[in-house]
């Protein structure tokens, strides 16, 4: 890519900067310049250490955990990009935390997602790039342009290179809200959907209901946006197994992981977990059966056409 580094910036929060890195080296630019530092009672601070006015600048930072800190760190930062002159702001959020609060589902709540999206409008950003938001009405939470794209070309690339495809596979969606994504990837890979009915007798606790489809002697490919406690895939693996699965695949876009969701999915019938690398995982916590795919290529391709005012939904039909 031949860009001139005077009129397109990218700049890495604290949260992903590997990241942040592969999708400089990608584009040919070198990361910008800045420091983020805190005061002794915690408040950060931030110094950009070159001029960016007048260029677009894009700011990688999935707010993940601790997700009040990156949360703030972006604000942080789109006001200090505000504040210099830039051109046009654009926050890379690979993983949109607080997605899952998009409504109220009890009396008396916040619906938080809104509340994110309009902190993040009003600290400067003119338009946001994020990859499969939990829930895709939250596009119209914010006032200015947001550019969203599916993980599931990533998966479905990677499965069918390992052959993974064709009526011998059955996609599963974990939960009936996973049906659209699951059917999408069925569709990409030839296979048979099947949905899983579940429900929650407590907090933290998954009880499955039913099974809706054809599992016995199938590959079944488990699919959803996140995976975070790990409860709801480990549940339902062991009922496909139990209904005579053949292999079970585990895919997320976002592997939040928490708590000791990663024993647990050592521990259970899942063959592997396929995720992306929105979400950063610490080398010490990656585990054989954990196979992480990169979304930096994905970055690069729609920071630029965003730079050159190209279409970005147009990726959607390249990758499909």
């Amino acid at each position: 890519m031949d860009l001139d580094p005077s009129t397109i910036k990218v700049f890495s929060g604290n949260a992903n900067p590997r990241l942040a890195h592969d999708v400089a080296k990608t584009m040919g630019l070198p990361l910008g310049e800045m420091i983020i530092t805190r005061f002794s009672d915690g408040e950060m601070r931030c110094a950009i250490n070159e001029s960016i006015r007048g260029a677009d600048v894009f700011i990688i930072q999935p707010t993940c955990a601790p997700v009040n800190d990156t949360l703030m760190e972006l604000l942080i930062l789109c006001d200090a990009f505000k504040r210099a002159s830039a051109r046009r702001i654009v926050p890379i959020i690979p993983y949109f935390g607080y997605a899952r609060q998009d409504k109220k589902v009890r009396p008396r709540e916040p619906i938080t997602a809104k509340l994110v999206a309009d902190m993040i409008t009003h600290a400067g950003a003119d338009r946001i790039f994020a990859i499969d938001l939990h829930a895709g009405q939250i596009q119209g939470f914010f006032d200015i342009p947001v550019d969203h794209l599916p993980g599931q070309p990533l998966i479905a690339e990677y499965l069918m290179g390992k052959g993974i495809q064709g009526k011998g596979v059955t996609v599963v969606s974990p939960d009936v809200g996973g049906v659209e994504r699951a059917t999408i990837l069925a569709e990409k890979l030839g296979s048979e959907l099947a949905i899983v009915a579940k429900r929650r007798p407590e907090p933290g606790k998954v009880k499955i209901v039913e099974v809706i489809g054809e599992i016995e002697g199938q590959i079944c490919v488990l699919i959803d946006d996140m995976i975070d406690s790990g409860g709801t895939f480990v549940a339902a693996a062991h009922e496909l197994a139990m209904r005579g699965a053949k292999e079970i695949y585990g895919c997320a876009t976002h592997g939040v992981l928490s708590g000791d969701a990663i024993k647990r999915i050592d521990n259970s019938e899942i063959k592997e977990l396929i995720v992306t690398d929105t979400i950063p995982i610490a080398p010490e916590r990656k585990i054989p059966k954990l196979t992480q795919l990169s979304v930096a290529l994905v970055c690069a391709e729609a920071i630029l056409r965003i730079h050159q005012n190209d279409s970005v939904s147009g990726m959607f039909d390249a990758m499909w």
